[in-house]
C-alpha cells in the first residue's frame, strides 16, 4: 500500500456562521443575521437532505456482498476525504511559495507528519479496500490515483507505482464510475445513507452524477 500512502504523504479551512436572532415584538417579521453576511434574511439555508429507498436484496449473497462493501467503504472513506483535503490545503499554500527549498521543506513537513499519524493504518488495508480507497480518492478530487501521483511527482514514478499495485489486482488509474459500474453505485448508496445518519462527514465530491438518476438505473431498472 506504498503507493496509496505516498498519496497522503503529498498532500484547513474552516467557516464558521453563527446565527443571530433579531429582538423582536408578536407582530414583527422575524429575521436571521448570519455572521459575515450584512443582508437580512427571513430563512437560512439546511443541507440538502436525499430520500433514499428501502435496501432490498434479491438473495441472502447479495445482502451479505452489501454489508461488506458498507463496512469497507466507511472504513476507507475519511482517508479519501483526506486526500482532497490535504491536496486542497497542499496547493493553496504552496501557491504562496515562490523558492524551491520552501516548497520542499513544507512538502517534507506534510510527509512526516501523515507518515506518523496514518501509515500504520493505511498498512492494515486490505486489496479491495485498496481499490475502494482509489475510487473513492477519483470521487473526491476529480483526478485518479495515478495521475495525482504523475503531477505530484513524475511519470516514471507513477508508471512504477501502478505496475507495482497491479500485481494486488490494484490499479491506480481506476475511476468513480456509478453510471456505468454497480458496485460504484452500491458503495454511493452507502455513503449517502451514512451521510444521513451522521456517521460519516459529507464532502462534496469532484466528480458529478445524479443519484435518483442512478437510483432508477440499478434499482428500478428505468433508464435515466
Amino acid at each position: 500500500m506504498n503507493c496509496i500512502k505516498y498519496i497522503f504523504i503529498i498532500f484547513p479551512v474552516i467557516l464558521f456562521a453563527q446565527v443571530n436572532e433579531l429582538e423582536q415584538d408578536s407582530t414583527a417579521v422575524q429575521y436571521l443575521i448570519i455572521e459575515g453576511d450584512s443582508v437580512p434574511r427571513t430563512s437560512i439555508d439546511l443541507d440538502e437532505v436525499k430520500l433514499l429507498h428501502k435496501l432490498k436484496f434479491d438473495s441472502r449473497e447479495d445482502r451479505i456482498r452489501y454489508l461488506i462493501l458498507r463496512r469497507k467503504t466507511i472504513k476507507v472513506y475519511p482517508y479519501a476525504k483526506m486526500a482532497a483535503e490535504r491536496l486542497d490545503s497542499m496547493n493553496t499554500h504552496l501557491k504562496t511559495l515562490t523558492k524551491n527549498r520552501h516548497r520542499k521543506r513544507y512538502t517534507k513537513r506534510i510527509q512526516k507528519y501523515i507518515e506518523g499519524e496514518f501509515s500504520e493504518e493505511l498498512k492494515k488495508m486490505t486489496r479491495t479496500e485498496g481499490q475502494i480507497l482509489v475510487k473513492l480518492i477519483h470521487r473526491q478530487t476529480g483526478r485518479t490515483a495515478f495521475n495525482l501521483v504523475k503531477e505530484l511527482r513524475n511519470g516514471w514514478r507513477a508508471f512504477w507505482y501502478n505496475t507495482t499495485a497491479s500485481m494486488f489486482d490494484i490499479s491506480l488509474k481506476r475511476e468513480f464510475n456509478p453510471i456505468n459500474e454497480k458496485e460504484d453505485y452500491l458503495i454511493e448508496d452507502i455513503l449517502q445513507r451514512n451521510f444521513q445518519s451522521g456517521r460519516l462527514e459529507r464532502q462534496k465530491p469532484a466528480v458529478e452524477f445524479d443519484f435518483y438518476d442512478l437510483t432508477n438505473k440499478w434499482v428500478h431498472q428505468k433508464t435515466p
